[in-house]
């Protein structure tokens, strides 16, 4: 019942973008635990049963005029915050799946993709690009915020998202901070205390930022002390003779 509830709010949202259209200020931290209902599903399922059957909701999309579809996509991401603020990590998850589905057929690197397989469209304006650029890095950023609330938290996937949107905006600290969590995770933590050292110039005050960058570099003094004793049991020094 609560799925096909979500179901209806994503899809017939009709409200102006100009409403309430901020990201979810989520805390910075890795340490909190949503328990979600059911089983751990793929995210990919989840956003599809969160938000509805995206091939058949789509039909019809192209023959919209590029504000509409940039508005509806921007509500849905509305909409996921709300679901977000609220704990409901599943129903969240579907609405910035929707949202970015929405915007995948307004976006010229895709459309790159798929050129003579999909009819062109013209180019987006300045202002309907910063919006659909816009739109595509809160959603990433929230999705990668939920994937770090969960149970099992897939920090491949978050790491993926994070890179996302350090692709189009190089300098968003929250997907810095996350990039390096989650790589600090995956077992790179060379690459995670380049993140994370970038994220702490940004937000010096910041405590999860500067636990998990000190995290980074403890675990790299382990690594260079495991090293340091491989190469001493190797080249053992030779014992001094007496006089």
């Amino acid at each position: 019942m609560q799925q096909e509830t979500t179901k209806v709010s994503c899809l017939n949202s009709s409200s102006s973008i100009g409403s309430s259209a901020s990201y979810p200020q989520e805390p910075m931290s890795t340490n909190t635990e949503i328990k979600t209902d059911g089983a751990e599903d793929s995210l990919e399922e989840q956003g599809a049963m969160a938000a509805g059957p995206s091939s058949a909701g789509q039909k019809g999309t192209s023959a919209k005029p590029v504000w509409t579809l940039l508005e509806e996509a921007a509500q849905m991401k509305t909409e996921g915050n709300a679901f977000y603020r609220e704990k409901n990590l599943r129903s969240a998850i579907g609405c910035y799946h929707r949202s970015l589905l929405v915007l995948r057929g307004l976006d010229a690197d895709v459309m790159a993709l798929l050129k003579g397989f999909a009819p062109e469209k013209p180019p987006l304006t300045f202002e309907q690009e910063a919006l659909l650029r816009n739109t595509q890095v809160d959603c990433y950023n929230n999705l990668a915020a939920c994937l770090l609330q969960k149970q099992n938290v897939d920090y491949t996937r978050v790491l993926e998202y994070s890179l996302r949107v350090l692709q189009w905006k190089p300098g968003n600290v929250k997907a810095m901070y996350r990039a390096g969590v989650a790589t600090l995770e995956i077992g790179d933590a060379q690459r995670a205390k380049q993140y994370l050292s970038q994220a702490c110039k940004e937000l010096p005050n910041d405590a999860n930022v500067r636990k998990h960058l000190q995290r980074a570099e403890e675990k790299l003094n382990q690594e260079l002390q495991r090293e340091r004793d491989m190469y001493r049991g190797m080249f053992p020094s030779s014992p001094t003779s007496s006089t």
